[in-house]
């Protein structure tokens, strides 16, 4: 295995691929835009309390422009996956193998589907670092790698990858049951990753309080419960294993925490998601999952835009969103299921004013409201204003608002 090719350079495949190009000329990555600029004119910086070093390995944001890789390292997050393997599929050759070091129980067999054949070799990373900022990788804790064959054998290539890793100054361990490997990290992300989002701290707060013990339980139970329904057997102490391993790292945060401290998607359809949708597919219940994805998502996904959504700010307490769904579920009397009752030149159905403004507490002394539509259709008629399509955003001031209709259209009739 000669050519090597790391695919992301963030808090895992920075770190790892940055120990490996130290001293190997033939590590490339491929990276994103943004990324690949940063490392192109800095290099690859990773720091760590044991020193700092910085490499400048070949690097580009398209694989065929870098050699044909004999290994292909995976530090990617999970719901990139899909995005990369077309970008690295033209470089792919039949020797060519595969290393993941994603969270999650479901890269491995992904790939399988997709490649048609036996060229994936699963990883467990565990390590605490942090991207801060492109092409820097600030690590803190561990650094170790767990890999294996998906069917157990100790294979020539897993020997190769081990070695590679170690002769590297890299911690590198052999698993017979890397299956079992991954699904005992994922109980531990099931856990920690979306408990420091909803506490917003570390790892410690939720182990500190007696409460949480019953609560991990519960999450690591349902876990274990699928597992088993997909041959994977976890020990009876899986709970206690979860809590006993987290002593040592109670101080960190974890990369959903950071991800969501950054603006970053979050990883919790491929963790405690994967675990809901596994469940409901073999008939085991997880509410405690279910509850868990509900509430990170709800925190972490950003505010729907563009078209379909209605944003009312300005003099109100608290901004509000509304796309087709929540308009959907207005009372019905706010509702106008034929519009030519109400304008007899126009088809379709509508929404009063008055059950959107009803939603938002407006400010006390709000008095005005000033439409950012896309189109004014017409002129309006008596109190009925101006007529418009697609309103993007409502604005509630207190005194007149800004007319933002185009100056070249008649003035409202009065």
């Amino acid at each position: 295995m000669k050519q090597i090719l790391i695919v992301g350079a963030g808090s895992v495949g920075g770190f790892f691929g940055g120990h490996l190009a130290k001293n190997n000329p033939d590590v490339s990555f491929l990276l994103r835009p943004k990324t690949l600029a940063a490392v192109q004119q800095n290099g690859l910086t990773i720091r760590s309390a044991g020193g700092t070093f910085t490499v400048r390995p070949p690097a580009a944001s398209d694989a065929r422009q870098l050699p044909k890789p004999d290994l292909i390292i995976l530090g990617v997050k999970a719901y990139d996956l899909d995005e990369v393997m077309a970008q690295i599929e033209p470089v792919l050759t039949e020797k060519t193998v595969i290393l993941t070091l994603q969270n999650g129980v479901d890269t491995e067999d992904r790939l399988i589907a997709r490649l048609k054949r036996d060229c994936v070799v699963g990883g467990v990373a565990y390590i605490y670092s942090k991207i801060a900022e492109p092409g820097v990788i600030e690590h803190y804790k561990k650094g170790v790698v767990t890999i294996g064959e998906l069917m157990g054998y100790e294979s020539e290539r897993l020997l190769r990858i081990r070695d590679l890793f170690t002769s590297a100054g890299l911690s590198c361990q052999l698993s017979k049951d890397v299956r079992r490997s991954k699904w005992e990290k994922m109980c531990w992300n099931c856990v920690f990753n979306p408990f420091t989002v909803l506490i917003n701290d570390c790892v410690a707060k939720a182990l500190d309080h007696p409460e949480m013990l019953r609560v991990i339980r519960e999450i690591v139970g349902e876990v274990a419960a699928v597992s088993a329904a997909m041959k994977v057997q976890l020990p009876s102490d899986m709970p206690e294993r979860v809590v006993k391993a987290s002593q040592e790292i109670r101080d960190i945060h974890t990369s959903m925490y950071d991800d969501w401290k950054a603006g970053r998607p979050t990883e919790i359809g491929y963790l405690n998601g994967y675990i809901v949708e596994k469940g409901r597919e073999f008939g085991i219940p997880t509410p405690v999952n279910e509850a868990l994805t509900a509430m990170i998502k709800t925190m972490t996904e950003k505010e729907k835009t563009g078209s379909g959504v209605v944003k009312i700010d300005g003099a109100v307490l608290q901004p509000v969103s509304f796309d087709r769904t929540a308009i959907r579920r207005l009372p019905d009397e706010h509702h106008v299921a034929d519009v030519s009752t109400v304008m007899p030149s126009m088809k379709g159905r509508a929404i009063r004013v008055k059950g959107l403004l009803d939603v938002p507490a407006l400010g006390i002394d709000a008095n005005h409201v000033t439409f950012h539509s896309f189109r004014l259709i017409t002129p309006g008629l008596g109190d009925l204003c101006a007529n418009v399509k697609a309103v993007g955003r409502i604005e509630v001031t207190s005194g007149p608002g800004r007319d933002t209709r185009q100056t070249t259209c008649p003035p409202a009739s009065q």
